[in-house]
């Protein structure tokens, strides 16, 4: 009794579970219909590699499934490039997503993705990565960038040292640099001089000056590179960068007056410009010596109201003639950059009838 009732409980069991494995096996015959993404090799790594070499690296892509593969996007992270890649994968075929890693501006580790979109249903985004350890040949100490925060007409010299990874002696061969202002010096470090802490040992240090400055110094947000030259293999040019900013040595309020139609004795008629230095450290350097009025009928005066700060006064005369005021008034300075700053001035000068006749209105 016993062996005929597991019998039938097997059969019941075989009949009642052949339905749900013909479902399953027609499921998993479905899921591999379609196109199917497969990496063969979604990591690339470089090793160590000399800062400033670029890394090109072309990936296969493989499509394992019954349908054309389409890569929809290739987004590279930043400091990555793609250049190009197949948009179409037929079937059992292999194609390529070709990227670029520049690693001028690296330095250590890095690890530069790049996701696909794709169609395939069960991986509709995948990773390639490019890996290395960028090693600096070539470097400076503390770093290599100088920052300047100056103004114009003003001279500033900073310092850093600049040393080798290599085995052949270094040495620097040459400089580039962006503007006229700035100026590089440069010698090799001797003796006690020597950073023991940067650098191969044994090999050669210079000591880098650049300085920013003069008059001809341009005013704004500083944004340049010096080229340096070496010998070195790896790193056959070395960039330093300059920032900061060149701030005018003095600031003008208004930088131009307009009186509008005025009749001499308008209130309207006295006009006031300051001008005030930007020096917070010494203000008093800064010094108006006169104002000169280009303008007939306007006359302009100069006051002192602070260190480095003064006021000009322009007044319609009480002679000035109808018409139109159009010219402008010139104010002499200290300032090596800036000697002489010209305000424009314009306005008009009511008729005496029309000014009389104003004035009885009210």
């Amino acid at each position: 009794m016993s062996k005929r009732f597991f019998s039938t409980l097997l059969v019941l069991s075989v009949a009642l579970t052949a339905p749900f494995a013909v479902a399953q096996e027609k499921a998993a015959a479905e899921a591999v219909k379609g196109p199917r993404l497969t990496l063969v090799e979604p990591i690339k790594d470089f090793g160590t590699v000399p800062k400033g070499q670029k890394l090109d690296w072309s990936f296969e892509v493989r499509n394992t499934g019954t349908a054309d593969l389409e890569i929809l996007a290739a987004k590279p992270a930043c400091g990555c490039t793609v250049a190009d890649f197949d948009k179409i994968i037929k079937p059992g075929q292999t194609g390529k997503v070709t990227a670029h890693v520049d690693t001028s501006s690296f330095a250590g580790p890095i690890a530069k993705p790049v996701t696909l979109e794709t169609n395939d249903a069960s991986t509709p985004s995948a990773q390639l990565t490019i890996t290395a350890v960028v090693k600096p040949y070539v470097d400076a100490f503390p770093q290599g960038y100088v920052r300047f925060n100056m103004l114009q007409g003003d001279s500033d010299k900073q310092t850093l040292t600049l040393f080798s990874e290599d085995e052949t002696p270094f040495e620097i061969t040459g400089v580039e640099v962006p503007q006229d202002w700035i100026k590089v010096d440069y010698k090799k470090v001797e003796g006690a001089e020597i950073n023991k802490a940067v650098g191969r040992t044994g090999q050669n240090q210079y000591k880098v000056d650049i300085t920013v400055g003069g008059p001809d110094t341009r005013v704004g947000p500083l944004a340049e590179k010096i080229k340096i030259k070496t010998n070195s293999k790896y790193s056959p040019e070395y960039s330093v960068s300059v920032s900061g900013v060149i701030r005018p040595t003095f600031r003008i309020e208004p930088t131009g007056v307009n009186f509008g139609e005025v009749a001499p004795t308008d209130s309207a008629a006295t006009r006031t410009i300051v001008l005030r230095s930007n020096d917070l450290k010494t203000p008093e350097k800064f010094v108006v010596s006169k104002a000169e009025s280009g303008v007939a009928g306007v006359t302009a005066a100069v006051k002192s109201l602070d260190k480095g700060v003064y006021e000009i006064t322009l007044q319609v005369g009480k002679d000035a003639k109808a018409g139109v005021l159009d010219g402008s008034v010139l104010v002499h300075t200290n300032d090596a950059a800036k000697p002489v700053v010209t305000i424009p001035v314009k306005g008009t000068v009511k008729a005496a009838q029309a000014a009389a006749s104003g004035t009885a209105s009210k």
